[in-house]
């Protein structure tokens, strides 16, 4: 006879599951938002790019928009795997990245 399932732990184990991975997006956003050098924006002008972000149906400036970004992750990559003290890595690529991603969120 088989063992019956314990469907309250699995259910459990999920809900901490989703929990955590959403902590993480939390955190990950937040380090993007300092690495590109956003955290010297207020909150409202902050939430005001991403809504324009978020409403614009113009599929060349999306795509430009997601080239550029690329290119940020690209040129991050690099840096952080080259640096032999992670640390140091972080405050490269927080300087090195927040000019250029700060000049397009004007133009946007």
């Amino acid at each position: 006879m088989r063992k019956p399932r314990d469907f309250d732990a699995e259910l459990k184990s999920l809900e901490d599951k989703a929990r955590d991975l959403k902590a993480r997006k939390v955190q990950q956003l937040g380090e993007l938002v300092i690495s590109t050098g956003a955290d010297a924006l207020s909150a409202e002008e902050l939430a005001g790019a991403l809504i324009v972000l978020a409403e614009t149906r113009d599929a060349g400036k999306r795509e430009a928009w997601a080239k550029r970004g690329a290119v940020f992750f690209q040129g991050r990559s690099r840096r952080t795997a080259r640096a032999p003290d992670r640390d140091r890595g972080g405050a490269a690529a927080q300087s090195g990245g927040a000019q250029p991603a700060s000049g397009g969120a004007g133009a946007a």
